[in-house]
């Protein structure tokens, strides 16, 4: 998807899907050592991800002016600039509790240079929906044996080291594993960020109706390969703006129609049965070629495609019958 954000935002991104010039998706967010029992390795923290989704800012139609938010107190009027604006928490009565940065200096914050190991634990244990964000640990050249030392003990050992790491202000729960000869820190929520799960009606499918869905998940398993998955949204979004930004007109094939309306199918057996037979015919034939979109033509061709006459179809073949009868 796209996002739209009519301040200053993450970077707009370019027609080959990269960021703009100047941007820097690998830049250091953080510099410290881990601290491994009485063993040191200074390292930084790199971003190991970047958002590449289209980023839209905010402009005036009729005249394309480029729409900016103000920063104005709602008590007297005034636009205030960024060194005049203080943090504030609301409290459950309503009221608003001012907090300067005089505050946020007293505060403990023991790993705000420093990674420090609190235990190791084994992967499996840590359920993914507590990971937040990825990022590489790089070690200075002062430290590159120690740090080579903690990821080929980690690595033998099959654990994950569990830490605390201060980023922008805020202490944050982390775990360190190894990924292709490099340590990764994935940031964690707190236990009590992560909410209960929702209720779902209960259900107990009959076994062979289990059994037929293994059996289509057994024909769909395949080897993890991510360089096989595209945004083709982004593809065609990227598409869209470059067709437009030469003077073309954009030209969308109609999405094909569901058969009979799109009926639901009642019998989930039998649709289990035909979704195993199509996995074998899929698995069996070769890929298909990606289907390429329709060419963007010219704004003099507009015209002329217009003025052609349609040619019959059996539709209206028929209704002339029908007519002529």
């Amino acid at each position: 998807m796209f996002d739209c954000d009519a301040d200053a935002g993450p970077p707009v991104a370019r027609l080959d899907g990269r960021p703009e010039t100047g941007a820097m998706p690998s830049s250091k967010v953080w510099s410290g050592s881990i601290s491994f029992g009485l063993v040191n390795v200074p390292v930084g923290l790199y971003s190991a991800t970047e958002d590449k989704s289209v980023h839209f800012h905010r402009y005036h139609e009729e005249d394309g002016g480029r729409i900016r938010q103000k920063r104005v107190c709602e008590v007297d009027g005034e636009e205030l600039a960024t060194e005049d604006i203080a943090r504030g928490y609301e409290l459950p009565d309503g009221d608003t509790v001012v907090m300067t940065d005089a505050d946020f200096e007293g505060l403990p914050v023991p790993t705000l240079k420093a990674i420090t190991v609190e235990a190791f634990v084994p992967e499996e244990q840590i359920d993914p929906i507590m990971f937040s964000s990825s990022y590489y640990l790089v070690p200075d050249k002062a430290g590159a044996r120690a740090y080579a030392l903690l990821r080929d003990a980690i690595e033998k050992a099959g654990k994950t080291a569990l830490v605390k790491i201060a980023i922008r202000e805020r202490e944050r729960l982390a775990a360190i594993r190894v990924r292709e000869e490099i340590l990764v820190l994935e940031t964690m929520y707190w236990p009590d960020e992560i909410r209960p799960a929702v209720d779902i009606p209960e259900s107990d499918p009959k076994r062979d109706e289990v059994a037929a869905a293994q059996a289509l998940i057994d024909q769909m398993t395949v080897d993890f390969d991510p360089e096989q998955y595209t945004d083709h949204y982004r593809e065609a979004l990227l598409e869209a703006i470059e067709a437009k930004a030469k003077g073309r007109e954009v030209i969308t094939p109609p999405a094909p129609k569901d058969d009979e309306g799109g009926a639901k199918v009642l019998d989930l057996m039998a649709a289990l049965k035909a979704s195993v037979e199509q996995a074998k015919k899929t698995r069996e034939e070769p890929p298909a070629e990606p289907k390429k979109r329709a060419p963007a033509h010219p704004k003099g061709e507009k015209k002329a495609a217009k003025s052609a006459k349609p040619a019959k179809t059996a539709k209206t073949a028929k209704s002339a019958a029908r007519k002529s009868a």
